[in-house]
């Protein structure tokens, strides 16, 4: 049995079963693909998947025992990879990070500029995405960290910690009748065109719960993953914005945008930071999350890394 054998079998699990997605992925051809396999099934002396004529249908149960299995070999080899790089170049590399729109835009700068004045050798890749497909890249090792608000609590494999809390403003045009209100609330709101967040992404969740828990059904005129875009079409009268607070410090009152906090009716969120559980972490990437949050140290993710629970609260 060799590499090429698990990663094969990893890849046709990831491309749920579909061996020409996976040859694809891998840049190899689909035959080779599948004789890797049979190569495999035939070592171990049992069947990986069950099969209906040529077509894999699921994996078995030893075959599940085989993935898991797989799963922790390539992690560990790419563990090993990770300590060569690190003791080999102590202050040089790539740092890659998996986030949303709203951090990158919004919160990570600062940090991101400490980290290369820290370490001035380490070049940055930034991807961007919705949190499960965050939560998907640092699982499938094509990000270091992850950090965003939805989801990343949801997947085993990975060790979440929280960072810092926040709450969804209301973002008005000047002049708007419901900022004669001292209290503006969600009955207010209903009655209101309202803009806000794309369902997977900042805190949306929140929203459409405080909503239904009052039985009230919310005008959603224009949905966005990008808080400037809201930002944008509440400048333009089209309704109420529910932007983070992030997205709108240091501009509570400009010319063509008045914002008023709404952690009232939306409650508190909570951004997160997640690494692959049982990852290497090289020094860099444990320093940034320290510059992420003040909350966060070396040895308290550490401890988390080595812990057998879902999450660590602070």
């Amino acid at each position: 049995m060799n590499l090429h054998q698990f990663r094969f079998v990893q890849e046709a699990v990831r491309r749920n079963l579909n061996l020409t997605e996976a040859a694809k992925a891998l840049h190899t051809s689909q035959p080779g693909v599948s004789k890797a396999i049979l190569e495999l099934e035939d070592e171990l002396g049992i069947d990986i998947f069950a099969r209906h004529g040529k077509r894999i249908k699921r994996l078995t149960e030893p075959g599940r025992q085989v993935v898991r299995s797989i799963e922790i070999i390539l992690r560990e080899v790419q563990n090993l990879k990770r300590i060569g790089e690190h003791y080999a170049a102590q202050d040089s590399g790539t740092l890659s990070i998996a986030t949303t729109h709203t951090q990158a835009r919004y919160v990570l700068p600062a940090p991101v500029a400490r980290l290369r004045q820290t370490y001035p050798k380490v070049s940055i890749s930034l991807h961007q995405g919705s949190p499960d497909q965050v939560a998907r890249l640092v699982l499938e090792d094509g990000a270091d960290i992850g950090i965003a608000t939805e989801s990343l609590s949801h997947y085993d494999d990975l060790v979440t910690l929280p960072c810092y809390e926040w709450q969804h403003m209301l973002v008005l045009p000047p002049g708007h009748p419901l900022l004669e209100r001292e209290r503006i609330g969600l009955e207010d709101l209903v009655a209101q065109p309202l803009i806000t967040y794309h369902p997977t992404f900042t805190g949306r969740t929140r929203i459409d719960q405080a909503f239904a828990q009052r039985g009230l059904t919310p005008q959603i005129v224009l949905e966005a993953i990008d808080s400037d875009v809201i930002k944008t079409y509440v400048k333009l009268g089209m309704g109420v914005g529910i932007v983070a607070e992030m997205a709108v410090q240091g501009e509570e009152r400009t010319p063509d945008l008045v914002a008023r906090p709404a952690g009232h009716l939306f409650g508190q969120n909570v951004a997160r930071v997640a690494f692959k559980r049982g990852a290497y972490l090289r020094q860099f990437v444990l320093r940034f999350a320290e510059f992420v949050s003040d909350r966060l140290s070396r040895d308290l993710i550490l401890r988390a890394m080595e812990g057998g629970g879902h999450d660590y609260q602070l």
